[in-house]
């Protein structure tokens, strides 16, 4: 059995940890409250953004557009979406386990993979692959459009360059304080929105744009592009949060758990240490009897 003076140091060593995990449970709800509000916003946005596409694109000659430009698919990019820190649960692993599967799958068709990693997280697991073609890490705590940007030009680049034939993200989609689930969205080329994809319209009939369609087309798509990636930044920067304080609500309850085992542990080892004490002066007591 341990001694009293050990287990009291791990019971003090487990309490010390339950204040930190509770900490960052407040702070993660704080920072939650605030990512939650940005993408919650910003989601009809990007609907309303996708049915201006829809209506759009169905109308006008997609050949023209080299973003729009479907070809046999040879050379496929995942733009891979985690947060830069860890502490999150099993948020991040989901994600990194979609993308395994869908190298293995691209792979197993005799297609060439390549990784644009946004997040630390998924950088520092996916370059051992050898895989990655470019990173984006520390700005998943503060990242702006500017950011979604940059990495939307530089994959349409690649796009258009024909250096890939098919591009892909892969984030974490918040559902719910308690379930953010991994998710595959098709990014390049851009294909026409289904009508039923979109709410039907309350009126019939063609609309007439001006300028052009295409001279709108031309204007959007590289939009898209930021709002796609943009919007995959927001579902992470709000899963990763929601995560990290279902995590660490779950390791403070793990400490009390493990407090309630040590002080048991600890009451045994000084009820014993007691009764041996009390053995000993019953028997020095007996001896000075006889």
């Amino acid at each position: 059995m341990p001694s009293l003076q050990d287990v009291k140091s791990k019971i003090v060593g487990v309490k010390k940890t339950a204040q930190i995990t509770k900490a960052m449970n407040m702070v993660a709800s704080s920072k939650l409250r605030g990512a939650q509000a940005k993408m919650e916003s910003f989601r009809p946005y990007t609907s309303k953004f996708n049915e201006a596409m829809s209506n759009l694109s169905g109308g006008s000659n997609n050949g023209a557009f080299p973003l729009m430009d479907v070809r046999p698919v040879k050379n496929v990019e995942l733009v891979v979406v985690t947060s830069d820190r860890g502490l999150c649960g099993s948020f991040n692993s989901n994600i990194l386990k979609m993308v395994e599967k869908k190298i293995r799958e691209y792979e197993a068709e005799g297609k060439t993979v390549s990784l644009v990693c946004v997040g630390k997280k998924g950088n520092s697991f996916l370059r051992k692959t050898g895989k990655v073609r470019k990173a984006y890490t520390d700005i998943m705590s503060s990242f702006q459009m500017f950011h979604a940007r940059e990495i939307a030009q530089d994959v349409a680049e690649n796009f258009i360059n024909q250096n890939t034939d098919l591009v892909e993200v892969v984030y974490g989609r918040f559902k719910s304080v308690a379930i953010q689930r991994p998710e595959l969205q098709s990014m390049l080329p851009i294909k026409p929105i289904e009508g039923d994809e979109v709410a039907a319209p309350k009126s019939s009939g063609e609309y007439i744009y001006e300028p052009s369609t295409e001279e709108i087309m031309e204007v959007l798509q590289p939009l898209y592009l930021n709002v796609t990636i943009y919007h995959a930044m927001l579902e992470v920067g709000a899963s990763e949060q929601a995560a990290r304080m279902t995590a660490m609500d779950n390791a403070t309850s793990a400490c009390r758990d493990i407090i309630s085992n040590l002080t048991l542990v600890y009451n045994k080892a000084r009820q014993a240490a007691v009764t041996g004490e009390l053995m000993d002066i019953v028997g020095g007591a007996e001896a000075l009897k006889g």
